[in-house]
């Protein structure tokens, strides 16, 4: 998740009261060392994101990545989507908080194709976007600083109109699932402080409004139509979500998984209904931030969560998609300080059983054939 300012600035106040009434050699002398500890001391600016954490726990198996892109850190990479294209491609598409745009790589090799989009307000223009989803053909882009979700039609990245704009105040993840003949319904993650600078959160009572929902249309003559349909989330100390972005649904389990980042209270993953309310649990701790999250789902109703715990590197936490035990654990050679990750279960001439993307760094993206992570892990064979 993105970085919150931190306000640093009471000691260098003191320091000025206090030496008020010094001469004036001192006063300036005073001066100088206040704005000297002031600037040591001032935290990451909120649009940056920090070093993360070592790992300290001890993963059941190191994967190699089958690919790592090259890296670019000026996009400042945080989400991922995958989507087949006409012609029998693979892109995996990325949001840009920092270049303000979606970058798209072949999913098959990691190669860059091309960047779409740039800052703005307009159609095609994106404020700092964060999450993103894919849905048939349509893609959903969750922009922070825009406060809204524009969707676009692949392959052309039309933009097809924006949801949420009078609802949204801090978007930042997305989960789409089909409620009817062509009618989808979308939920967003808010994750709104009542001041960022100190990441102070707001009143518990106020923590109701963390996911919204919306149904989302397209319809014959490509106009899109959207209704909000209500927000949700718990207040109780057990169950609220205090600084959400990643969540992800599974339609067989009536479930939603959240990603919950306050380590102020340890960072976990959260159970909610597909009707938001909170199923009183709560997943094991995780170490860092518990970031991206994808569902696998394997033949005969079997299948594994997967949840990013965002550490130096990066460690890959394994759930059962029916009883939310933890399975195993571990970590690619590379990758590390991960955000968003998606898991692509489609058979390609590279990845014949499917493969698990992820960001490394802010910079880069990263690939494992799930082969691979069957293999080494002693995962089900109904996920081959």
């Amino acid at each position: 998740m993105d970085s919150f300012l931190g306000l640093h600035g009471s000691q260098a106040t003191l320091a000025l009261t206090h030496n008020y009434q010094m001469r004036p050699h001192t006063l300036i002398a005073g001066l100088a060392l206040a704005l000297l500890a002031a600037c040591s001391t001032l935290p990451p600016p909120h649009n940056s994101t920090p070093e993360a954490p070592k790992a300290t726990t001890t993963v059941d198996a190191v994967i190699p990545e089958a690919w790592v892109s090259t890296a670019n850190p000026a996009d400042e990479l945080d989400s991922l989507a995958v989507w087949p294209t006409e012609d029998g491609q693979t892109w995996l598409i990325a949001t840009a908080k920092s270049s303000h745009s979606l970058v798209v790589y072949d999913a098959e090799t990691g190669e860059r194709l091309r960047s779409v989009g740039g800052p703005g307000q307009g159609p095609l223009q994106f404020g700092r976007p964060n999450g993103i989803a894919v849905f048939g053909d349509l893609l959903f882009v969750a922009e922070r600083d825009n406060h809204r979700v524009q969707v676009l039609q692949l392959p052309g990245f039309a933009s097809l109109g924006m949801v949420g704009e009078d609802m949204l105040k801090v978007p930042y993840g997305l989960w789409v699932r089909e409620i009817g003949p062509d009618e989808l319904e979308m939920f967003v993650t808010d994750s709104f402080m009542t001041d960022f600078r100190t990441r102070e959160l707001p009143p518990m009572a106020e923590l109701d409004q963390r996911v919204k929902r919306f149904e989302v249309h397209v319809d014959d003559a490509g106009k899109l139509h959207s209704r909000y349909l209500g927000a949700f989330g718990d207040t109780t100390e057990a169950g609220a979500l205090r600084m959400v972005e990643s969540i992800a649904g599974d339609a067989v389990n009536d479930r939603l998984l959240i990603a919950d980042e306050d380590r102020r209270v340890g960072s976990t993953l959260r159970e909610y209904n597909l009707e938001g309310l909170y199923r009183a649990h709560s997943l094991p701790l995780f170490d860092a931030d518990a970031e991206g999250v994808a569902l696998w789902t394997c033949d005969a109703g079997e299948g594994y969560w997967i949840g990013v715990d965002q550490l130096q590197p990066t460690i890959f936490r394994l759930f059962d998609r029916t009883t939310l035990k933890p399975v195993k654990t571990f970590s690619g050679q590379v990758v590390a300080n991960t955000d968003g990750q998606v898991l692509y279960a489609v058979g390609t001439p590279r990845f014949p059983a499917g493969a698990l993307y992820a960001l490394h760094d802010d910079k880069a993206v990263a690939a494992f054939d799930l082969r691979d992570i069957v293999r080494t892990l002693g995962l089900s064979d109904r996920c081959m």
